[in-house]
């Protein structure tokens, strides 16, 4: 996986740029335990010890790719009265890779990440003690009113588990064009429901 086949010119900013670039593609495609800062360097197509000098350590390098990744208000991108329909067929039919950059439409990759990384004690405790404010809470001041933040909480649910499906199977390719319509149809129906109140 490396991103860069020839030399750069000595650059801070554009050699940080591209170790959080490499970083977040491991993070995305591999879990929180699984990513070392050595894969990262090599990569970049540096030393390892630099990565140290720009992040920290491992945990502080994954708590800047979570930054980098937008937050829930992305979600919320276009209009209210088709956000269960958009998201819907970005999760269903969406043909982007899970970690394509903001060119590609990849709403999801912070939660892609977050769900490679789940069973990483490490991973969860950065996740946990952000989510609130890189989610839960500006999906809920866009939903407003009344039980909004419970509303919240079972749209973002309704929007992990399609993820975590999405995972499972492969993109849902084993599901032919009619139930992937119907699919759609179902989850934009109960996304929008909830927003709608």
């Amino acid at each position: 996986m490396v991103l860069c086949d020839v030399p750069r010119p000595r650059n801070a900013n554009a050699t940080r740029q591209a170790i959080l670039e490499a970083a977040r593609e491991r993070f995305c495609a591999e879990s929180y335990d699984d990513v070392g800062m050595r894969d990262v360097a090599r990569d970049v197509g540096v030393d390892a010890a630099l990565i140290s000098r720009y992040f920290g350590s491992k945990e502080d390098l994954f708590v800047a790719v979570m930054d980098s990744c937008k937050n829930g208000r992305d979600l919320m991108d276009g209009s209210r009265e088709d956000f269960g329909e958009r998201l819907a067929r970005e999760m269903v039919y969406g043909d982007m890779t899970p970690c394509e950059y903001e060119d590609g439409g990849a709403k999801m990759r912070g939660l892609l990440i977050l769900l490679r990384s789940i069973g990483s004690t490490k991973a969860m405790d950065v996740v946990q003690r952000t989510s609130n404010s890189r989610f839960f809470e500006p999906l809920t001041q866009w939903i407003g009113g009344e039980d909004a933040p419970v509303r919240a909480r079972m749209a973002a649910g309704l929007i992990m588990g399609m993820a975590i499906g999405r995972e499972l199977s492969d993109g849902y390719s084993s599901l032919d064009e009619a139930q992937k319509a119907s699919l759609a149809q179902r989850m934009a129906r109960a996304l929008q429901g909830l927003i709608d109140g």
